[in-house]
């Protein structure tokens, strides 16, 4: 059966193809051959700039270009040519250096250094920058669509900033709210998150077998190999690591993908409040033509982008947190039980995409409802107690707590019935018509204000 969207064994390549494509470049086994070539090139480059290795001159304009072109042209056609290799090699960076090798043989300047190809080289220096190299290049991609959200967010926060709502502590009735601030509380986490995890930097290292470049000072003891290492390194935008085993310790993925799982997490968290606000009547999702909720109740318009984004949020950090965990640990100076989990960094990411997409949609459905917000307020005048016990705290009234805890727990209080109360406290009257003023939609302190100060 030949792979198709249809056979696929992956939804991210079948049913959800097309919203995680501009991942496919970066994190697909392509996206990973073509990094690799990067970084091969890149190298060799370095070397030829390497006043001291005299077997590399420096190279003519000429072949300059022609290795800027290989990376420039570096197609699907070509990364197939890397796999027929590595088909006979059974080793996957070896077959990229034969590729280059053959590639070069046309420039005599170029085969002339053949050799030089991967010098020096274990695989992970190859791989561990690649690696660099997607990370980088894939959250460009991914910081996009978190902003995004957080943007829409931050617009409701402000557009809303107003709107009283009832909060609900335990999922019992509480001091009211905005349904304004109640959005900043999820933009100013999110601003939080992005920032810690745009501030990781990528680490790469160039240094051989464990570390040392101990076959580099063996072949050129008058090289300064840690400079030429880090000058190649940074030149690639990459932040150099110099104390290594073979592999860069991943120290820095694990930190990023723990940031990037804290982002949904929080995306979490807001898609069940979503949800049960939906259900409490408190938004309307917008419709679209044709579109069906339920195949056997037609009124059903269900919160399913919520639901959606809350699912692949889950995927995504299962993947995630593996990754966290395992990446930093590594059997002595090296084993293999990161090669194959690394080749996941698209799917964890690709799930949390997917989220993202589904909670962008429903988020720009949402409709606010302020006839139930307001009636839900109307029938919660009990949560005014807070208020009227903590100004009697202020004036010495014996038992406050105690005594509106009498009047109000765990039963619904008229107006009148509290109002009553009031009047019998013995506080000044500016107090008292102050709490007689009162109602649940204008007990809400600063929240107004706070949710207008949100700012992405």
């Amino acid at each position: 059966m030949s792979p198709t969207p249809l056979t696929a064994l992956s939804p991210l390549d079948g049913r959800y193809h097309g919203k995680v494509e501009a991942l496919r470049d970066i994190f697909s086994e392509f996206g990973l051959i073509k990094r690799r070539v990067q970084v091969e090139l890149a190298w060799l480059k370095a070397l030829s700039g390497c006043a001291d290795i005299a077997e590399v001159p420096v190279f003519s304009k000429e072949s300059t270009d022609q290795l800027d072109q290989i990376l420039a042209e570096f197609n699907e056609t070509q990364a197939e040519a890397v796999k027929t290799i590595e088909a006979t090699t059974n080793h996957d960076v070896k077959a990229v250096e034969y590729f280059l090798k053959e590639a070069l043989k046309d420039n005599p300047e170029l085969n002339a250094v053949g050799e030089f190809v991967h010098f020096g080289c274990t695989s992970e220096d190859i791989n561990n920058l690649a690696h660099a190299l997607m990370i980088r290049d894939g959250h460009r991609i991914m910081i996009e669509h978190y902003e995004a959200i957080r943007n829409a967010l931050a617009g409701l926060a402000q557009e809303h900033a107003e709107q009283p709502m009832l909060s609900r502590t335990h999922g019992q009735a509480a001091t009211p709210t905005t349904l304004g601030k109640e959005l900043a509380n999820v933009v100013m986490r999110l601003n939080r998150q992005l920032a810690a995890a745009s501030a990781i930097r990528p680490l790469g290292k160039m240094n051989g077998a464990v570390g040392n470049y101990n076959a580099h000072r063996v072949a050129y003891p008058d090289v300064d190999w840690p400079a030429l290492s880090e000058h190649f390194v940074t030149g690639l935008g990459i932040e150099w690591n110099p104390y290594t085993t073979q592999i860069e310790p991943h120290d820095y993925l694990a930190a990023y993908f723990d940031a990037i799982a804290r982002l949904n997490q929080i995306l979490v968290d807001f898609s069940r409040d979503i949800w049960s606000y939906i259900s409490l009547g408190y938004f309307k999702q917008r419709m679209a033509e044709g579109e069906v909720g339920s195949s056997t109740m037609p009124h059903k318009v269900n919160p399913i982008d919520f639901e959606n984004a809350e699912g692949n949020f889950g995927l995504a950090n299962a993947l995630l947190n593996h990754l966290s965990q395992k990446l930093p640990v590594s059997r002595w100076q090296r084993d293999l039980t990161d090669s194959t989990v690394l080749r996941n960094m698209g799917v964890a990411l690709g799930y949390s995409q997917l989220a993202l997409v589904s909670l962008s949609r429903g988020i720009g459905k949402l409709e606010v409802a302020p006839e139930p917000i307001a009636e839900d307020l109307e029938t919660a005048w009990e949560v005014l107690g807070e208020a009227v016990q903590t100004v009697m705290r202020r004036y010495g009234v014996p038992e406050p707590y105690e005594k509106l805890k009498a009047l109000t727990r765990g039963q619904r209080l008229e107006a009148d019935t509290l109002k009553s109360f009031i009047l019998t406290l013995d506080i000044p009257e500016d107090a008292k018509e102050r709490l007689m003023s009162l109602t649940p939609d204008t007990y809400l302190g600063y929240a107004a204000d706070l949710a207008k100060k949100t700012a992405p």
